[in-house]
């Protein structure tokens, strides 16, 4: 994943790629119907969704293959005084913590292969937050170029469905006036019949 990772060094340091500084708009809306406790936030880059939940008193890990997207993140936390843990790897080999996270964020990360491992992370009754692009037969102009990093339609359903689906969208969106098709999940690591489903906003 060498490539990977100076690709990723690349954008940062020149700024080809500095994503929004505000969280998700996912998780600044489900945020108070989640568990407290420890979060990890996959692909962080500079930590939008990290500080966040850092500022809502969550012990939060955070994780990216690029150090210049890191070192900016680091900076960030020390303008807002709070306390993350981030951690420089590569996701494709991270050993994740088994039960160890109340909430997991994803977000717009291609983490397929590591769904199984991501969902082995979760507490019992912690809350998987996965938002990503998907291919679309209509066109779209913001996200990768070309379907390898988009998802297809009900993918990440099927493969969640061994958590508790508490809210799944396929929608196209207009994101400061560009298009995306874009999948969100929030699913929980519980099991049974019968489930308490929280009121979204």
């Amino acid at each position: 994943m060498d490539d990977e990772r100076e690709y990723w060094e690349e954008r940062y340091r020149t700024g080809d790629f500095d994503p929004p500084e505000t969280p998700s708009p996912l998780l600044e809306e489900v945020v108070d119907l989640l568990p407290e406790g420890r979060a990890l936030d996959v692909a962080t880059g500079t930590g939008r969704n990290a500080l966040f939940l850092a500022a809502q008193d969550y012990a939060v890990d955070a994780i990216d293959i690029s150090e210049a997207a890191l070192a900016i993140a680091r900076e960030r936390a020390a303008e807002r005084s709070v306390e993350v843990d981030w951690v420089r790897a590569d996701l494709e080999e991270y050993e994740f913590p088994e039960g160890a996270y109340d909430v997991v964020m994803v977000d717009f990360y291609t983490a397929f292969d590591r769904l199984p491992d991501l969902k082995g992370a979760l507490a019992p009754d912690g809350i998987l937050l996965y938002e990503h692009h998907l291919r679309s037969a209509e066109p779209v102009d913001r996200g990768p170029e070309g379907d390898r990093y988009r998802f297809r339609s009900n993918d990440l359903l099927h493969a969640c469905l061994d958590l508790t689906v508490l809210r799944y969208e396929e929608t196209t969106r207009t994101i400061e006036g560009r298009t995306a098709a874009l999948v969100t999940l929030v699913a929980r690591n519980s099991a049974g019949g019968a489930q308490q489903y929280p009121e979204f906003p």
